[in-house]
C-alpha cells in the first residue's frame, strides 16, 4: 500500500536542463569559449554544477579557475532558475491523481536548498508538496538513505509505504537502502553510457503516467 510518492527534482519532477544549459553556455561565452549543444549538456544536468563545469571546460576541481567558474555558473542559474524550466509532461496529471487519492507527495533532491526552494516556489508547487528535502537539509546526501528517512519523518509515512522515483543511480541506491519501492525515470537525464537496467530499481518507467500502476 503506497501512502506517499517522492520524486527526485532535476530530471524526474522538473525539466531543469534548459536553464542549466543556458547558464553553462553563458559562462562559456564569458570566458571566450563556444557554447555547447543542448544535447551534449542535458545528460549531465543531474550531476550538478561540478559536472557541468568539468564538461564545459574539460578540467577538474584542482584547476585554479574551477571554483570561480562553478560559483559564476550557480550565480547565473539562481538569477534565471525558472525561465525555461517546466515539470515533465504528465507530472501535473500524476499530482492531481495523487492528491485525489490523498497520497502525499514530495521532493528529495541533492540540489541545495537555496536553489530548490525558490525553484519550487516559482513553479508554484511549494505549498502542495508534503515535504521538500534538499541536498543540505540533512548531513548526508543521496546515495545515502538519510534524506529519504527525513522525508518519511516529515510526512509520518513508513519507508516501506513510499515510492521513490529518480533518474540517477544514486536515487535508486538511496531508495533501495531506505526500503522503498523504487522507479527509474527513463525520461530523465540518462547518459548514453548509463545502464539503468543494472541499477536495481523495482521498475523502469518511460512516462510519469506509469506511476499510477504502482498505487
Amino acid at each position: 500500500m503506497i501512502k506517499a510518492v517522492l520524486f527526485d527534482l532535476d530530471g524526474t519532477f522538473a525539466d531543469t536542463a534548459p536553464d542549466l544549459a543556458a547558464s553553462l553556455n553563458q559562462v562559456l561565452i564569458e570566458e571566450g569559449k563556444s557554447p555547447l549543444p543542448f544535447e551534449t549538456i542535458r545528460p549531465m544536468v543531474s550531476h550538478g554544477g561540478i559536472a557541468l563545469i568539468k564538461l564545459g571546460f574539460n578540467f577538474n576541481e584542482q584547476h585554479a579557475d574551477f571554483e570561480r567558474l562553478r560559483l559564476r555558473l550557480l550565480e547565473i542559474y539562481q538569477a534565471n532558475i525558472s525561465n525555461l524550466t517546466t515539470v515533465f509532461d504528465g507530472i501535473n496529471e500524476l499530482l492531481e491523481t495523487l492528491e485525489n487519492k490523498q497520497i502525499t507527495w514530495g521532493i528529495v533532491t541533492n540540489k541545495p536548498g537555496w536553489l530548490t526552494d525558490p525553484l519550487m516556489e516559482q513553479m508554484g508547487y511549494s505549498n502542495r508538496a508534503g515535504t521538500i528535502v534538499s541536498g543540505d537539509t540533512t548531513t548526508e546526501r543521496k546515495p545515502h538513505p538519510e534524506p529519504l528517512y527525513y522525508a518519511c519523518r516529515e510526512i509520518s509515512v513508513a519507508p516501506k509505504e513510499c515510492l521513490y522515483i529518480g533518474d540517477a543511480e544514486r536515487d535508486i541506491i538511496a531508495g533501495n537502502a531506505a526500503g522503498m519501492t523504487t522507479l527509474t525515470a527513463l525520461f530523465g537525464y540518462i547518459e548514453a553510457n548509463d545502464t539503468p537496467e543494472n541499477w536495481g530499481a523495482d521498475e523502469m518507467i518511460k512516462h510519469p503516467k506509469e506511476v499510477e500502476n504502482f498505487l
